[in-house]
């Protein structure tokens, strides 16, 4: 006699909860210190801010965890409350469950360069320093890197560690929690081309003056 049929794993599980918690903290915890730090800024670089530290908070709490697994074993194999949250995400990219070189490769990258360029630049911001988009341009670039790299590679093969049949693993999971870190980018690759480009106006606009 067949047994029957074994019923599908629940998706939206009280991880799942826990996780998409976590990252609503991580934001709240860096909308306030936006606040704090950037009274003396605009209201776009406050929002700048925010963005910053949340960007800085997401690699340094949770991918150096992910690093620290990573280099030292698995996160499949690993069991803390970080191991918990990135097997969550690992329902929608495998790779990141067994140290996969290239992920782990990026992922040093990200959180030792750009969380310190993350810092380097909220200092900027607030005050008001020359090389404030000097840094942000590089910082996007890393980052606009770090999403193609992390994609690409799986894109070309036929995406097979890729879960994209179910709703949350593809449209939270895969395209909005990656699809932040190409639009944020995007978005502040143009604030630093205007400034540069006001700037240059500026500077010859006296320049013209001065030769007349």
């Amino acid at each position: 006699m067949s047994s029957a049929p074994e019923a599908p794993a629940p998706v939206f599980t009280s991880v799942t909860l826990y996780s998409l918690l976590a990252c609503g903290a991580q934001f709240t915890v860096g909308y306030i210190l936006a606040q704090l730090w950037g009274r003396k800024c605009t209201r776009a670089d406050r929002w700048v801010l925010v963005w910053l530290f949340y960007d800085a908070i997401v690699h340094i709490t949770l991918e150096g965890p992910f690093v620290y697994m990573s280099l030292f074993g698995t996160v499949a194999t690993s069991d803390n409350i970080f191991a918990e949250l990135w097997k969550e995400y690992g329902k929608a990219d495998t790779r990141w469950l067994h140290s996969d070189p290239t992920i782990v490769s990026l992922e040093l990258l990200t959180v030792v360069l750009d969380g310190f360029l993350a810092l380097v630049l909220i200092y900027a911001i607030v005050k008001d320093t020359h090389y404030r988009h000097f840094v942000q341009i590089t910082l996007c670039v890393c980052e606009l890197y770090g999403g193609w790299m992390t994609f690409c590679p799986d894109w070309l093969v036929g995406s097979p560690n890729l879960q994209t049949s179910n709703w949350l693993y593809l449209w939270v999971y895969l395209v909005f929690f990656n699809g932040v870190w190409v639009v944020v980018p995007g978005l502040l690759l143009w604030q630093s081309w205007l400034s540069l480009k006001r700037t240059h106006q500026s500077q010859s606009a006296i320049c013209e003056r001065k030769a007349q």
